[in-house]
């Protein structure tokens, strides 16, 4: 596997832990593999300005440094869903432009691994979403199912979306970010009978959680 879109089933679900565990375990593989985040919302403070807390994930489970308008064409101030966050900051998030962002990291890297914003649907402008932008960058899909209740509901809508589009699901992982929910393990159990592609890491729940410490089996496509 050279590239993949990492989606979630919601925001909060632990997509860039994942895409970082997924960075580390490519690396075995590639001497040079990279992080995208094409649009990430809200900022902190970095150097003498300013970056999104997941894209310095990524760029730190990294192994080749590249140019920032690359790796995060779309950075915005406000924590909120990007079409909101777009509007507030006057600019019009292009997919053709993030399409052209990944196209040339895919000529300085071995594997790129794209990073989704919030859930799989969510809005970018007023008639485009995540989907239409995986869609655009043509690569198959990795689904992060957050685990808490209503994770089966969104699970499988997300998986009839990816489908819609014509995309493939190369597998899904478990992320057990809600210790107090009850029967994860028949949760897991279900997902992995209606899902029908492998369940690539079962994450345990940490408040601290560490992506070098996860153990992702890499898909074989």
């Amino acid at each position: 596997m050279r590239a993949c879109f990492v989606a979630g089933t919601d925001t909060g679900v632990g997509k860039t832990l994942v895409s970082a565990a997924l960075l580390h375990a490519l690396a075995s593989h590639y001497p040079r593999v990279v992080g995208m985040k094409p649009v990430a919302a809200g900022t902190v403070p970095h150097g003498s300005g300013w970056a999104n807390d997941d894209v310095l994930a990524l760029r730190a489970a990294s192994t080749v440094q590249v140019p920032p308008e690359l790796d995060n064409p779309v950075l915005l101030p406000d924590p909120l869903s990007p079409h909101l966050a777009a509007r507030h900051a006057g600019v019009a998030i292009d997919i053709a432009h993030i399409v052209s962002c990944y196209q040339q990291l895919s000529q300085l890297a071995d594997a790129v691994v794209v990073e989704g914003a919030g859930g799989f649907l969510v809005p970018l402008s007023d008639d485009r979403t995540g989907a239409d932008l995986a869609q655009a960058l043509a690569l198959p899909v990795l689904l992060v199912v957050g685990l808490r209740l209503g994770c089966l509901n969104h699970a499988l809508l997300t998986l009839e979306a990816i489908q819609a589009r014509g995309l493939t699901l190369l597998g899904w992982v478990a992320n057990r970010i809600d210790p107090a929910m009850q029967a994860q393990d028949d949760n897991i159990a279900y997902l992995q009978r209606r899902l029908g592609v492998p369940l690539l890491a079962d994450i345990p729940y940490s408040p601290a959680p560490d992506a070098m410490a996860i153990t992702l089996t890499l898909p074989d496509r």
